[in-house]
């Protein structure tokens, strides 16, 4: 949710008071919430990606697997991992996890890297970093991974110009 921070100060008791405007209707939310102690976290507000940057992105990536003669689902892998955002939690702490060595991990989440491997009691795992799937990405996160997926296309003579400057060119 989308808001402001208005005004801060201490109540009575010390605490410490955050006034909030905000750009949705709460008052559901707030009757709910107004009698229970909640978890709070506040946090710069950035726009989701557009529809249209992620088209240019798939379009891209199209370019891409056809040069390189590479399924389109392993060249968006590849372009996320290399170039998008790695999968935080509440705390702001990078999300991973270790499997056994002989597990798939492209059969649980596309998104990963592995980072290393550990031996334990006689077995060996494979640590992965996991990434952000692009719909959950913010404009600049997506801008990060756009310019990559362009750095890696123009390497390959592919022409990177949006629809948008194509039509303009026309003009």
């Amino acid at each position: 949710m989308k808001g402001r921070l208005i005004d801060f100060s201490f109540g009575y008791n010390r605490k410490q008071r955050v006034t909030i405007e905000l750009d949705s209707d709460f008052r559901e939310g707030f009757d709910a919430l107004r009698e229970v102690n909640v978890e709070v976290s506040i946090k710069k507000w950035r726009a989701k990606r557009s529809n249209d940057a992620n088209k240019y992105f798939h379009l891209l990536v199209n370019e891409i697997a056809a040069a390189k003669g590479l399924p389109d689902d392993q060249v968006k892998i590849d372009l996320v991992t290399q170039y998008g955002t790695y999968a935080r939690d509440e705390d702001g702490m990078i999300v991973g996890f270790k499997l056994p060595a002989s597990v798939d991990v492209s059969t649980i989440y596309p998104y990963t890297r592995m980072y290393k491997e550990v031996e334990e009691s006689g077995k060996t795992f494979k640590c992965y970093l996991v990434y952000k799937q692009t719909r959950l990405m913010d404009t600049k996160e997506m801008a990060h991974l756009i310019d990559g997926a362009i750095q890696v296309a123009q390497e390959l003579g592919i022409d990177t110009d949006t629809p948008e400057q194509k039509a303009r060119y026309a003009e």
